[in-house]
């Protein structure tokens, strides 16, 4: 490190902004302790003054108390326009521009699903997918996780002419545009024979492909007490044993890396008990349903819980927040076609992921 480096600001002094593909600012005030998270997760966003967007997301780390809140018994405290999470020490309010997010911990898990909700305002809705810019084509795979979209896409961009546009979240925009979300991808053991290049030369050690998966479930069990401290979640953001953290540019290198495509098809994955994979046709009703869905499952605990309390306390009725980004999920789809595709729980990430790449280079030959 440098002595230039050492001298640098972090942004829990200077704060930080981020442009959301212009649907959505994010401003984190100074001064607030889950700054540095934001800047890994939200980087790609990254810019050096305020955004000019009417919707925004102001990050603080303080906290306003309520005065004489409603009690939901032990669960949260809100009034009108505020909503006090106790167990996660996050207090929402909704202002005129959007939403201010207060609090002390790592705040990315209670800005996310209000990410989505101003998206949704904005005729954007964001996914659970993995997602490339095939030659043009955007091909947009919403997918459970462990199915192998982190070795799929790895895959994909290794085609000619293949450019890589998300592998956790991206967009899709009411007038059928993806657009991608290059957040750094977590890399495990399993993922060596496929990204070769990021395991050479001293690098932290990752736990045995066994190890894996008990070590996932252990993770998402501390999660929501871990995010109450950031300096313990940065540590462990970086230095588990679990997962290595690489930008995608790291991985594919900066021209292979895409913001936006027309999507061309949509093709959910997802395991079963079979023998063999299936693919089969499903109207864009049936996609729409599992999107929304998919992503509200996969998010983290806390977003969820957040989510059903703006819900519960009439902040964001539920029905509205489901309904409005099932129409702008619908309209995205327009009339491209949707499928699923069912692989065998018994195949490996690498297995399942070479059959999913064959997949796709079929399906948009012949949308070609």
């Amino acid at each position: 490190m440098t002595a230039n480096q050492l001298a640098a600001p972090s942004p829990v002094q200077t704060g930080a902004h981020f442009d959301i593909h212009g649907l959505v600012g994010i401003e984190v005030a100074p001064g607030t302790p889950g700054a540095p998270q934001l800047v890994d997760m939200l980087g790609p966003f990254h810019t050096a003054r305020p955004a000019e967007e009417q919707c925004r997301i102001l990050v603080t780390g303080t906290t306003a108390t309520l005065v004489n809140p409603s009690h939901a018994e032990d669960a949260y405290r809100y009034s009108d326009d505020t909503l006090f999470l106790p167990r996660e020490r996050v207090t929402v309010t909704v202002t005129d521009a959007g939403f201010t997010v207060a609090g002390r911990g790592e705040l990315l898990t209670a800005i996310i699903p209000l990410l989505d909700r101003l998206c949704v305002l904005n005729a954007a809705a964001m996914v659970h997918a993995a997602i490339v810019n095939y030659r043009g084509a955007g091909m947009l795979m919403p997918v459970w996780g462990g199915v192998g979209k982190t070795s799929t896409v790895a895959k994909l961009v290794h085609i000619e002419g293949v450019q890589f546009m998300a592998d956790d979240w991206g967009f899709l925009r009411s007038d059928g545009t993806v657009l991608g979300y290059a957040k750094p991808m977590f890399i495990k053991a399993h993922h060596q024979p496929i990204y070769p290049q990021l395991f050479e030369g001293p690098r932290k050690p990752l736990v045995p492909k066994g190890l894996t998966k008990p070590l996932e479930r252990a993770s998402t069990m501390v999660h929501p007490v871990i995010v109450r401290y950031p300096r313990t979640a940065a540590f462990t953001r970086r230095w588990s044993p679990e997962h290595r953290m690489v930008h995608p540019e790291q991985a594919f290198g900066a021209e292979n890396i895409a913001s936006e495509a027309p999507a061309c098809v949509a093709m959910f994955l997802e395991r079963h008990s079979g023998p063999d994979a299936v693919l089969e046709p499903r109207s864009a009703e049936w996609m729409t349903t599992r999107i929304v869905g998919n992503f509200h499952t996969e998010l983290p605990g806390v977003s969820r819980s957040l989510i059903e309390a703006l819900g519960a306390t009439g902040l964001i009725p539920l029905e509205r927040y489901f309904a409005d980004k099932a129409k702008v999920v619908r309209r995205g789809l327009g009339e491209i076609p949707c499928h699923v595709l069912k692989l065998p729980a018994s195949w490996s990430a690498d297995h399942a992921s070479d059959h999913v790449t064959a997949t796709v280079q079929a399906l948009l030959n012949d949308w070609a």
